[in-house]
């Protein structure tokens, strides 16, 4: 599966159920074990547990192969494996504590700028 067409398809599985506030984070200039981090809000646990499920469904029936979940018994945070891309469903007190899009996203130019200037 292309991983654009996997992204896509994990984006509107997670719509789907009404995830709210989903970040999909290229990461492949970051790490080499995975290419996305996508990252969803779920309002409850209950709500959480459907998203990695539905989620989950809607991969497997394109052939894509799920290597692992974790958290669903809580469903506070549970992280889906799909080897290229991971997905986060979170609820919203986590996500905020957590803030995976500012670890995951690249960092800003002049930031760059000023860390080589200073490396120098």
């Amino acid at each position: 599966m292309r991983l654009d067409k996997l992204a896509k398809t994990a984006v509107a599985a997670l719509e789907d159920i009404k995830g709210r506030d989903i970040v999909v984070l290229d990461a492949r200039r970051m790490t080499s074990l995975f290419d996305w981090v996508i990252v969803a809000t779920a309002d409850s646990a209950r709500q959480g547990k459907a998203l990695s499920n539905h989620l989950q469904e809607k991969l497997k029936a394109l052939g894509a192969r799920v290597h692992g979940v974790e958290g669903e018994r809580t469903g506070e945070w549970i992280l889906v494996d799909l080897g290229a891309a991971v997905v986060h469903i979170m609820q919203p007190a986590t996500r905020k504590y957590y803030n995976l899009e500012e670890l995951w996203a690249p960092p800003p130019r002049a930031r760059r700028r000023r860390a080589a200037a200073a490396a120098s």
